[in-house]
Parts: C-alpha cells; sequence; structure tokens
C-alpha cells in the first residue's frame, strides 16, 4: 500500500482506515507510521474528517497495533522474534531494542516511541520478558497519547505536506539508530584516551 492508496482508503473507509492502517503498521506496513498519524490531521484540519474522532482512531490504531506486538512476544515468544530476524536488517533493531531494555527497563518503552522500528520491536521484547499488562499499558498508552497527539497536531500545520514531512522525520530516525552507537563509541574513546590520560593539575 502507498500514500495514494491511504488516501483512497480514507475516503472509502473514513476513520477506520486510520485505524487498521496503523493496528496492521505491527505487520510492517510500507507506510510509516509518523506519514499515517499526520495525514489522520491533515485530512482532519481539511474537513474530509472531523478531528476528534480521527484522533481518537489514530490514537487507537497505534496502541492497538503496539499492544498487539505484546501479545505476540508474551504469548508466541522465540518464534515471533526469529521470524522478525528473518526481515532485512531487523537483527540490528532487535539489538538496539534489546540494549534499551537492557539499559533502560520499562522506560525503554517510552524511548522507544521516538525512534522507528524499535518502536514496534520494544514491545515483542518486554511481552517476551513477561512485563505485566497492566505495567504495559501504565507506561506505554500514555506516552503513545503524546506522541500521536504531536504527529496528528503537526500533520494539520503542514497539511498536504504530510507525507514529505513524515516521511523525513521517518528516515531521520532510522538515521539516528546508526549514528547514536558510533557517537557513544566516539565520546567513550575521547574519554578513555584523552580525558582520562590527562595529566592532573598540580595544585
Amino acid at each position: 500500500m502507498n500514500y495514494e492508496s491511504l488516501m483512497g482508503m480514507i475516503e472509502h473507509f473514513g476513520y477506520a482506515a486510520l485505524f487498521f492502517a496503523l493496528w496492521l503498521g505491527i505487520v510492517g506496513m510500507p507506510i510509516p507510521d509518523e506519514v499515517i498519524v499526520m495525514t489522520g490531521g491533515a485530512v482532519a484540519a481539511s474537513g474530509i474528517l472531523q478531528t476528534v474522532p480521527a484522533f481518537i482512531l489514530t490514537y487507537l490504531g497505534v496502541i492497538s497495533g503496539l499492544s498487539l506486538g505484546y501479545v505476540i512476544g508474551r504469548y508466541v515468544g522465540t518464534p515471533a522474534i526469529s521470524k522478525l530476524r528473518r526481515k532485512k536488517k531487523m537483527d540490528y533493531y532487535i539489538g538496539v531494542s534489546e540494549r534499551l531494555i537492557s539499559k533502560y527497563g520499562s522506560m525503554s518503552l517510552v524511548i522507544s516511541y521516538f525512534f522507528p522500528i524499535v518502536r514496534h520491536v520494544v514491545p515483542y521484547l518486554v511481552g517476551m520478558n513477561k512485563m505485566p499488562f497492566w505495567r504495559y499499558s501504565l507506561i506505554s498508552y500514555p506516552i503513545g497519547f503524546v506522541w500521536t497527539l504531536a504527529f496528528f497536531a503537526l500533520g494539520g500545520f503542514v497539511g498536504d505536506q504530510a507525507q514529505f514531512v513524515g516521511s523525513m522525520i521517518y528516515a531521520y530516525g532510522v538515521k539516528l539508530l546508526i549514528i547514536i552507537p558510533f557517537a557513544a563509541l566516539a565520546l567513550w574513546l575521547f574519554y578513555r584516551f584523552v580525558l582520562a590520560n590527562r595529566p592532573k593539575r598540580v595544585e
């Protein structure tokens, strides 16, 4: 499904199109979540859909898709991750998600929302780790509301540029995931071999 197909779905199915496009994001829809949410805001601002119902269905689509990942991870577990690993470049994103969870625990759910792909992988992993659903929803749903509101509002602001802006945000988010480990390594090397070995001042 491409962007034109998404717009066609919205014209034919209205609010439900936003929900299902996001809910199916868990199986790897070709349109980034950022673009779908911003498109929801854009069509609401243009009057094609009413703002409140469009936002509610968009938000429900976001949290339902990620919750499905949690449920699959919890009750299917390793086979689900093994299937994910067979997809192109997924090993890297699974590794990033595992390191996030190892370092930040439950708060990885908050952090992951702002990184494409990892946003979908972390719920799988916390489900596999048997995080209680009440804790998952208590953390994931409020930050999901904030994330959805931000992109929905941005979509209303940029209007018919929603596809371009959303795609740019997605692309830079993916690049940031690649840059961060190298930046962290560079900082560590700088500290290890430059700052740590700098002669101490004699008082």
